[in-house]
Order: structure tokens, then sequence, then C-alpha cells
């Protein structure tokens, strides 16, 4: 199938987070006129800017003929299927699933925003989407490689 290429963000620290985040790829890889095209490793990772136990992260790749904000409804309504509730910004949660790139295209509507906001400034986002596309380019943004260099001390961990 050919389409646009979409990178997700996955990831969970509530519940089983290891099953959460597996369980969501097995469901990405479902979604209609949708193929799963990669994922990265997981990684062990502390919350950031939030509190709970720390999160399992990865990223995955999408080949879909579905358009953003469709694409974006099929996200939240898995993000439900594992009991996602969103008490407060940043809660913990079950499962988050992140658009972070669609294409190179560049969205602001009153729901999505791609690239994803806070993409570069997260090395759980990051170290993964490098695994997965090394060569990758954000648009209006600097050279992967000058991105990880910034955030080289959050830790995380491949598991």
């Amino acid at each position: 199938m050919s389409g646009n290429i979409v990178y997700i963000g996955i990831g969970s620290n509530l519940g089983n987070a290891l099953e959460n985040v597996t369980g969501a790829m097995d469901l990405l890889g479902k979604l209609p006129d949708t193929r799963l095209q990669k994922t990265s490793s997981l990684y062990r990772t502390a919350p950031v800017d939030a509190d709970g136990d720390d999160y399992v992260n990865a990223v995955a790749m999408l080949s879909t003929t579905l358009a953003p904000e469709p694409l974006l409804e099929a996200l939240w309504q898995i993000e439900n299927a594992f009991g996602r509730k969103r008490p407060y910004r940043n809660a913990p949660r079950t499962l988050d699933l992140d658009m972070l790139l669609y294409n190179t295209d560049c969205i602001s509507t009153e729901r999505l925003t791609i690239p994803h906001p806070r993409l570069t400034e997260r090395a759980f986002v990051l170290v993964p989407l490098a695994e997965i596309a090394p060569e990758i380019v954000i648009p209006k943004q600097e050279p992967l490689s000058i991105l990880l260099e910034r955030v080289k001390n959050q830790k995380i961990h491949r598991i």
C-alpha cells in the first residue's frame, strides 16, 4: 500500500504498560487502509512534566491513506479501548498515542498540531524515532542529530 507516511508516538505508565504498548502496536496495524511499516524498540523513561510510574515508550511508522483527522479519531478509539482517562494535563495514562509527523506536512487545527509541538523536546520520542528513521527531516527543525544532542541528559533505556 502506498500512502501517507505517519509516525506515531506510543506511551503507557498505568496498568501493564508493556502489554499496553505492544497491544497498541498490534491495533495500529489493523486500522483500515493502513499498514504498520516499522516499530522501534521499547524504551523505559521517567515521566517528563508529569507524575506517576516510569513509561514504556515506542514509535511506530505507518503507511495510510487515512487523512489526518480520521486517523486522529482512530488513535483516540484505540486509546479509549485501553481505558484512557484524561483527568488533567499530563496525567498518568494507560495509553497515549500521539501523531508526531504526517508526511512533511505542517498542520494546525483546533484538535491537531503536526509536527507534534513537543516532539523535539523529548528523548522518549526522538530516540525511538531516530532508531526507525535515522535520516528523517522534521519540518522547520534542525537536523535530528542536533535535536538528539539537546535531549541526551534525559534518561531513556531500551527494554
